[in-house]
């Protein structure tokens, strides 16, 4: 990349601009202001975001004392509180979750090769939410439950690189399961899934829509052996049986056979038992298969610890969204920018990277060369005080 270009620079420049500025028009997002710009709104947020600001106050603070390094990547004026406010409440989120979408993209070009070591040919996702606490006299919308607020943020990623494919924020009080109604994933993919998720006639449209799934049963399944196949105690699959649901409702809203495995796992100490409607899979596949559902939890929190998502700019269901997209659109910006340096440096160590030296004129493969020769003398140092 140009070192003429600030770090912070090098990582909006993975924005594709011109597509950006398609997104202003379709919004027009820009239509009742004409010097806070929506491209200038991003760049305050994306910076809150990377130096994770928790407040207005403090963010004004820290934009206004860098103004001059903040005018070469698009912001041409002094922000105000009141100005920031506004445009966080009015400015429509739909135009950041569309970039957020495009971003995604991009992201699962770079990375639709990348080898999660199942040795499966279809791609893998996994579902889950994350409730994020609010308080109820500052979001009444977000009622949760009688003393406090919440919202969820029910996600998909695609675990060939940890990647969002899929956000939805509602309040804290709607059921997670009710989401696999609009969950659109390609034919011949696996979503794997927690037990909050067993609803049998929606995993069943799943299935009818062509798509597999892995899921943790209930306790209280009730079911029919149809056939069992020799267990595999050695390495943990007690048991591994087809199956017919028994139960009244169940057994309407899945009428096919299921498959049953039953797992002990010696590093946690937990027996599991897990539905797929795949029947060719092996049994250790399938427990491989939802222990990858982990990465998932890693990802909330990944943004909850290196992202500002628990200190909002605004008190509205608006300014809520759009800064968690923007925190999304942040991580896929680095996730972008990380990507010829995965072998090298992980992701966390990256975005610190970025946020130390974020007006810096160095080159992002030159920053992380630097940082990698630092560690390596630092090792030395310590194994020579050692002797």
């Amino acid at each position: 990349m140009n070192t003429g270009r600030t770090v912070f620079a090098q990582l909006l420049g993975v924005v594709p601009f011109s597509h950006f500025e398609h997104l202003v028009d379709k919004y027009q997002s820009n239509r009742w202001t004409r010097e806070f710009t929506a491209w200038s709104h991003f760049i305050c947020m994306a910076y809150a975001q990377l130096t994770r600001r928790e407040g207005l106050r403090d963010l004004i603070a820290c934009l206004n004392s860098q103004s001059t390094k903040l005018y070469h990547v698009g912001l041409r004026q002094r922000v105000s509180r009141s100005t920031l406010a506004d445009v966080n409440e009015r400015r429509d989120s739909a135009l950041f979750e569309a970039l957020g979408q495009r971003l995604t993209e991009m992201a699962l070009a770079l990375y639709q090769d990348h080898d999660i070591g199942l040795g499966l040919k279809e791609p893998l996702y996994a579902m889950d939410s994350t409730t994020i606490d609010l308080c109820l006299s500052l979001f009444p919308w977000a009622d949760f439950r009688s003393t406090k607020a919440g919202i969820k943020a029910h996600t998909v990623i695609d675990l060939r690189g940890s990647i969002p494919v899929m956000l939805t924020i509602t309040t804290g009080k709607v059921s997670d399961v009710g989401l696999l109604d609009s969950l659109t994933l390609p034919k011949g993919s696996i979503v794997v899934l927690d037990r909050g998720y067993v609803d049998f006639a929606r995993l069943y449209m799943l299935v009818q829509r062509e798509c597999s799934f892995v899921v943790r049963a209930k306790d209280n399944l009730s079911f029919n052996c149809v056939h069992a196949n020799p267990p595999d105690t050695k390495v943990g699959v007690y048991s591994d049986q087809t199956i017919t649901l028994t139960g009244e409702r169940s057994k309407k809203g899945y009428p096919e056979p299921l498959r049953r495995v039953r797992f002990y796992d010696a590093v946690s100490c937990l027996e599991l038992v897990f539905l797929t409607n795949r029947l060719d899979l092996p049994a250790l596949t399938i427990a491989a298969i939802y222990k990858q559902r982990w990465q998932v939890e890693l990802f909330f929190k990944w943004l909850k610890q290196n992202l500002s998502v628990k200190h909002f700019f605004g008190n509205s269901l608006n300014a809520v969204k759009s800064q968690i997209w923007i925190a999304v659109c942040t991580y896929l910006m680095a996730l972008i920018a990380h990507k010829p340096f995965q072998s090298q440096i992980s992701l966390r160590n990256f975005l610190h990277l970025v946020e130390v030296n974020m007006f810096e004129k160095i080159s992002l493969s030159r920053l992380v060369s630097n940082a990698l020769d630092a560690d390596e003398i630092e090792q030395v140092q310590r194994q020579a005080e050692l002797f």
